[in-house]
């Protein structure tokens, strides 16, 4: 494997951050996250001899438990940035766009085919940055179809810099709506999703992300 960070060999790291101090062995994640237990198994690997793992290393019992949840963060977010999805930039002219988006997936029966990410998301939960921007993600599989049709009912107009509402491509195909929650209504990425994007975003992004990480924490929730 090239890096312990790519989308598929993520999903390793997002069900070991969700669960606490639970003990790993490989096939657990063939269930809980679509792993293959040949993948899983070499992410593991990588990790404990990076340092981020203990638990006994081989024998009947053998397991892994996640130990440096910092470390680990630490370095994730220096190969990831937001700016490695594909964004889309558009002018949505109505004030209620947020409640309409809503409608459309749920009249659609697509109402998992979305997650709000960044200040959008991160606001349904701390309520920190005032922003009318919005930023949602799209499944990559039906990308281009869901975004022509949810521009045409929401009335978007395509812009080349601006604009108040983002459609994003996720680089993380698999990763970015692995654990997504939904809160007051809408779909949201997960809470590690939103600091991983939020961290490194120029627009008070680290701010808010470590803004979020603290009510996590106050919450009994935070992944760190």
């Amino acid at each position: 494997m090239k890096t312990i960070f790519s989308d598929k060999a993520t999903l390793v790291m997002r069900a070991m951050l969700s669960k606490g101090d639970q003990k790993w062995v490989a096939r657990d994640f063939e269930s809980q996250s679509d792993v293959g237990r040949a993948r899983a198994a070499a992410v593991l690997s990588i990790l404990r001899k990076k340092g981020f793992l203990g638990g006994i290393r081989s024998g009947r019992l053998a397991h892994s438990v996640l130990q440096n949840r910092e470390g680990l963060l630490e370095e994730w977010l220096k190969s990831y940035s937001f700016e490695l999805n594909k964004t889309h930039l558009y002018y949505a002219p109505q004030e209620d766009v947020l409640p309409r988006l809503k409608d459309f997936f749920k009249s659609n029966k697509l109402e998992k085919g979305y997650a709000l990410t960044l200040h959008t998301g991160a606001n349904l939960i701390t309520n920190y940055v005032n922003t009318s921007t919005v930023y949602c993600y799209l499944r990559s599989e039906k990308f281009n179809e869901v975004s022509l049709d949810l521009r045409q009912a929401l009335g978007l107009k395509e812009l080349k810099n601006g604009g108040n509402f983002c459609l994003i491509k996720p680089y993380y195909k698999h990763g970015a709506f692995f654990n997504d929650q939904t809160i007051k209504g809408y779909q949201v990425v997960s809470d590690l999703q939103l600091y991983l994007d939020l961290y490194n975003f120029p627009q008070r992004g680290r701010e808010h992300a470590q803004y979020l990480l603290k009510v996590l924490k106050e919450e009994g929730k935070s992944f760190a």
